[in-house]
């Protein structure tokens, strides 16, 4: 059971990294019976949770429908890229020296590495997030740490729109190592330009699906 202090931040903590990690994807429906259940906690608590997960624009409440899981746009897209760049960029750029913590962003390369061999697709996934979490983390900065993972949760939802999963995220885990690579050598200036060109193309690459995507559902109802 989970304990009285803090219970529904606690439970967004839980729901967005369900989230990051691909659990829960755009449009699915949220069941207040069965999270209740799984995490032994009220009715009340999980709605306050929910709340702090909507403020976030991880969710949407439906009138007399429910909660469901936000289907983010193209204008949204965009955004969550124009605060990547300034966040994740600002943060390379401040490297003059190797730092002294690289351990999250080599485990996040190695388990990309891994999940890649066993064409585990969502955690491949999983494993660019947690190596962007560990960009910003360079900061020391448990606001930025705050502000970079509820960006990336979002951006999880985005990700889903791919068709393929391998062929999206396959590209930049080789990026991520000249990246982390950069970064072990102390050039800042490198993985800027590194990670500045990773990001331009990133969004380049999701926009254009995004947008096949918006079409598609705008043509057929069902898809919606």
């Amino acid at each position: 059971m989970l304990g009285r202090t803090s219970t529904a931040e606690r439970v967004a903590v839980i729901l967005r990294a369900r989230i990051s990690e691909g659990y829960f994807e755009p449009g699915d429906r949220l069941s207040e019976k069965q999270i209740t259940e799984q995490l032994d906690i009220s009715r009340n608590t999980l709605r306050e949770g929910f709340r702090l997960l909507t403020h976030e624009r991880l969710l949407v409440h439906k009138l007399n429908q429910g909660v469901y899981v936000r289907v983010p746009d193209v204008a949204d897209l965009e955004d969550l890229y124009r605060v990547r760049k300034h966040l994740e960029c600002s943060v390379v750029r401040d490297v003059v020296a190797p730092p002294a913590e690289l351990r999250r962003l080599t485990a996040a390369v190695d388990e990309g590495r891994r999940a890649l061999d066993s064409e585990s697709w969502r955690a491949l996934g999983t494993a660019n997030i947690a190596f962007h979490e560990a960009i910003t983390a360079l900061a020391g900065s448990p606001r930025i740490d705050e502000l970079m993972r509820s960006v990336l949760a979002e951006l999880r939802l985005v990700f889903h729109v791919m068709k393929s999963a391998r062929q999206f995220h396959e590209p930049y885990l080789e990026r991520n190592r000249e990246i982390l690579a950069a970064l072990s050598d102390g050039d800042g200036a490198l993985a800027e330009q590194l990670l500045s060109a990773y990001l331009e193309d990133s969004e380049r690459q999701l926009v254009e699906e995004y947008d096949h995507v918006i079409a598609d559902r705008a043509g057929n109802p069902a898809l919606a």
